[in-house]
């Protein structure tokens, strides 16, 4: 499971396993929620947040800092995930503390 990012103690992660569509899983605490990115000729043309099976969304705050990451962060989190799954290549992991916007 690498986790590439942290964002206000909310952890942004691939599952080893993953599969199309590119997405990421975003927990804190005993909440979960996942992002899927839907892409055209390389540009991300939409993001949806949708639930995991079995467990808690984010809400709230969480879920408005979550969004707020992925609105500045979702290029990154598209290389990463082309660079582990495509390229298998390790990523690196970022832990940003300040508030984005």
């Amino acid at each position: 499971m690498p986790k590439i990012y942290e964002y206000l103690g909310i952890l942004v992660y691939f599952y080893s396993n993953e599969h199309e569509p590119i997405h990421v899983h975003a927990r804190k605490g005993e909440f979960e929620s996942k992002a899927e990115f839907y892409i055209e000729n390389g540009e991300i043309l939409e993001i949806k947040i949708t639930l995991v099976k079995g467990q808690e969304p984010l809400v709230g705050r969480d879920l408005k800092n979550f969004k707020d990451f992925l609105a500045v962060y979702a290029n990154q989190i598209v290389e990463k995930w082309v660079n582990y799954f495509v390229y298998h290549k390790d990523v690196e992991f970022e832990k940003i503390n300040s508030r984005l916007k």
